[in-house]
C-alpha cells in the first residue's frame, strides 16, 4: 500500500511551509489522489508485462496470463510454462526472461517483499537484481506499493517536466538536477513527487 491521502497532505504541507512556490501550486492544482499498488511480486511482474506496450495492451496480456495460471498464481506456476505457452499469453522472448528472472529470485527465497532493506537504495539494490528492473521500476514500486517517504524517482520524465513547472524553470532540469533540487525536501520527497506528477497533468499550470 502506498502513501494515503493523509500521508500525501502532511508531507506537502510540511514542504508548503517552507517553499511559497509550492504552496502557490498547491493553491491552483490542490492535493493529488493518492498512488497505490499491492506489495509483492505481482505488482512487479505487472510492470514487466507493461513495459514499452499500451495501457490496454498489458491489461490484455495480465488477463490471459490469469486466464492460463489462474488468479491467485505462484511464481512457480510461470515457472512451469514453456516459452509456447507463455508467447501464446502475450509475453516475448525478452519479456519471458524478465518473467522468470522475478519468479525465480522468488521461488528459490533470494527476494522476500515482505522483508526488503529498510534502506531506501538497498532495497532498490534488491529489486534491480531482476532482469528489466531498472532504477526507476524500483522506486514506483516502493513508493506506490510499500509506500516509502522520501522516494524521488528523478529520471521520471513526468517528475522533471512536473518540477520546471513547479519551480518556473526554463527548461526541464535533467536527472541530476532534478535529484539536487528536491534534496531540501527531504524526508517527504515521496509526497512531492506524488504532487509533480499531479502539476505535470494539470492544465491550469
Amino acid at each position: 500500500m502506498g502513501l494515503t491521502a493523509e500521508q500525501l497532505r502532511d508531507g506537502i504541507d510540511a514542504v508548503v511551509a517552507r517553499e511559497p512556490r509550492v504552496a502557490a501550486a498547491l493553491a491552483k492544482a490542490g492535493y493529488p489522489e493518492p498512488r497505490l499498488r499491492d506489495t509483492g511480486y505481482k505488482t512487479l511482474l505487472r510492470t514487466i508485462v507493461g513495459q514499452q506496450v499500451s495501457v490496454a495492451a498489458a491489461a490484455s496480456v495480465w488477463t490471459r496470463l490469469e486466464a492460463e495460471l489462474g488468479e491467485d498464481f505462484t511464481p512457480a506456476c510461470l515457472l512451469e510454462r514453456d516459452f509456447d505457452t507463455l508467447r501464446a499469453c502475450g509475453l516475448s522472448r525478452q519479456k519471458q526472461g524478465y518473467a522468470r528472472s522475478l519468479c525465480e529470485l522468488v521461488a528459490e527465497g533470494e527476494l522476500d517483499f515482505e522483508s526488503l532493506p529498510a534502506d531506501d537504495e538497498a532495497a532498490i539494490a534488491e529489486l534491480t537484481r531482476i532482469k528489466g528492473i531498472g532504477r526507476w521500476s524500483a522506486e514506483i514500486y516502493l513508493l506506490f506499493a510499500e509506500g516509502r517517504p522520501d522516494i524521488w524517482p528523478a529520471g521520471d520524465l513526468a517528475v522533471q517536466v512536473g518540477l520546471g513547472k513547479l519551480l518556473g524553470l526554463a527548461e526541464r532540469p535533467s536527472e541530476k538536477e532534478t535529484r539536487a533540487l528536491a534534496e531540501h525536501w527531504r524526508p517527504h520527497r515521496g509526497a512531492m513527487a506524488i504532487f509533480t506528477w499531479h502539476i505535470y497533468n494539470n492544465p491550469a499550470l
